[in-house]
C-alpha cells in the first residue's frame, strides 16, 4: 500500500484559532465580505462560488462551494446540485486555460473529522491542479512543500481565465467573475 506523507499540513491542522475573523461559518461569510479579491472569491453563479484555498496543496487549488449552508451533500436540492456541478466544470475549464495542468484531483470531505476535512458543516469540493513531478524531493527530504506561485498571482490568473469563459461578466475590478 502506498502512503502519502504530508507533514507540512500539521501546522494548519493544529492551529488554535481556525478562523479568528469569522463569527459562524467561513463559507457563508466570505462571499458576503464585500471585497471578493480580499476574500479570494474568484467566480460565482446564482447558487455557488469558487474560493481560492488559502493553504493550497498546489497553485490554483480552489474549492467550489454551494451558497446553501449544510454538511449533508444528499440534502442539496436539484437546482443547487446542478449549479455546483456546472461551476465545477467551469472551474476545470478555467484552471486548464490558466495553468495547463497535466491532471486534476477533485474531492469532497464528507462526514466530519474522519474524512480529513477541517470544515465539515458546509459542503465544498476541492479542485487541485496537478503536474507530473509536482511531488518532488523537497517534501520527502526536507519536510518542505514548495508552492511555486503566490495566492495573489493565482487569483489574477484564475480570475482572468474565468472572465474569458462564455457567459462571464465582471461587475467590478475586484469583484468575482459572475457566470451563467
Amino acid at each position: 500500500m502506498d502512503q502519502v506523507f504530508a507533514p507540512w499540513r500539521i501546522e494548519w491542522v493544529e492551529r488554535e484559532e481556525k478562523n479568528p475573523d469569522v463569527d459562524e461559518c467561513v463559507f457563508c461569510e466570505l462571499p458576503e465580505h464585500g471585497d471578493d479579491r480580499a476574500a479570494r472569491v474568484v467566480a460565482r453563479n446564482d447558487r455557488a462560488y469558487v474560493l481560492l484555498n488559502n493553504a493550497p496543496y498546489n497553485p490554483g487549488h480552489v474549492m467550489v462551494i454551494p451558497d446553501e449552508h449544510g454538511g449533508d451533500y444528499t440534502a442539496l436540492d436539484d437546482e443547487t446540485l446542478l449549479a455546483h456541478a456546472r461551476l465545477k466544470q467551469q472551474t476545470l475549464d478555467a484552471l486548464e486555460a490558466a495553468s495547463n495542468p497535466d491532471a486534476f484531483n477533485t474531492g469532497m470531505n464528507l462526514g466530519g473529522g474522519a474524512s480529513g476535512g477541517s470544515i465539515e458543516d458546509h459542503v465544498h469540493t476541492h479542485v487541485v491542479p496537478r503536474w507530473s513531478g509536482d511531488t518532488n524531493f523537497m517534501p520527502v527530504v526536507s519536510d518542505t512543500k514548495v508552492i511555486v506561485e503566490g495566492l495573489d498571482d493565482s487569483y489574477d490568473r484564475l480570475h482572468e481565465a474565468f472572465a474569458a469563459l462564455d457567459g462571464a461578466t465582471v461587475p467590478a475590478e475586484d469583484a468575482a467573475v459572475e457566470l451563467d
